[in-house]
């Protein structure tokens, strides 16, 4: 069993080929919520071309898709928030921040404009994540206008990794075909109705991860998250475990045992490739540890470096 690793990397660090270099990496993750200047194409040609000089790795695009993130910034006490899509869902319903740790109360929906009875008492800015767990909410379109730009833009760079966010059908894993036919595509599971759709529609599509970013806050009650992770690994061997992986390591280079215990779990259960998210990715020292750390901890698995 080779364990591998793929690590989300901030645009312009200075440690990106250090950190590709690492034995267990096997791939880049590029997230799109990250503010770029310039020309994308160059971009991704630049992030394409010192992935490949580490030894021919992959670049992935992680594509939003329809996860809701807000727009602008928003000042308590507030009265509105913008959201990547215009959507639909009976009110009043809670909306979810930070994790799930905050929420606010939508009293009414105006397309993309959520208007509120009252929030997190702090200001909500441009990117964030928000989560809205209702069985009446239905999200329109799917990849935004952002997304259509960096898949443009990775065509003219020549990439074809894209990870899709929130899939939840099997439409979804065709969005990209108007534009790449032969896109290679990981199928991120991160709600309920993703989780039915790996039960009831996916048959060896494309590879699952479990996104447990999102995931932990859109499962019914927290816990589940256990036997949602074990149903994505039992029904996609190759499966990638993704998010709030040694999370500690952003706060301090000694991780918790909770994150160990974590990690040890998710090795068990067979998870064989683990996507760092952008907790522990905006250092280099963070990343490195957590890389060296996932290495000691797979040993008795297999010898990795």
């Amino acid at each position: 069993m080779s364990i591998k690793a793929i690590v989300t990397i901030p645009p312009y660090a200075p440690f990106i080929r250090e950190v590709a270099k690492h034995p267990l990496v096997s791939g880049l993750r590029l997230n799109t919520v990250m503010p770029v200047k310039g020309s994308l194409e160059e971009l991704l040609k630049r992030l394409n071309t010192e992935t490949k000089s580490t030894g021919n790795k992959d670049l992935w695009i992680d594509l939003k898709c329809r996860q809701l993130r807000v727009k602008g910034y928003w000042v308590p006490p507030y009265t509105e928030i913008r959201v990547s899509h215009k959507l639909h869902v009976i009110t009043p319903v809670k909306a979810y921040f930070s994790d799930g740790k905050e929420s606010a109360t939508i009293v009414e929906v105006d397309g993309d404009r959520l208007i509120t009875l009252e929030g997190p008492s702090r200001v909500i800015g441009p990117g964030e994540s928000i989560n809205i767990i209702d069985s009446s909410l239905s999200i329109e379109g799917y990849l935004t206008d952002t997304d259509k730009r960096y898949i443009e833009a990775g065509l003219k760079a020549g990439i074809k990794n894209y990870m899709l966010s929130y899939v939840e059908s099997r439409e979804d894993t065709k969005a990209l075909l108007p534009y790449l036919n032969d896109a290679n595509l990981t199928a991120k599971i991160e709600s309920v109705k993703g989780l039915d759709y790996v039960d009831k529609e996916w048959n060896n599509g494309p590879r699952l991860m479990a996104a447990r970013g999102d995931l932990f806050v859109e499962v019914n009650k927290p816990h589940e998250i256990i036997r949602a992770v074990e149903k994505i690994i039992k029904k996609d061997s190759n499966a990638i475990a993704a998010s709030r992986i040694f999370g500690s390591l952003a706060y301090s280079l000694e991780p918790s045992c909770a994150d160990i215990g974590d990690v040890d779990n998710l090795l068990r259960m067979g998870y064989k490739t683990f996507m760092f998210g952008d907790d522990i990715c905006m250092h280099r020292d963070s990343i490195i540890s957590g890389l060296n750390l996932l290495a000691a901890m797979s040993e008795k698995y297999e010898k990795v470096i």
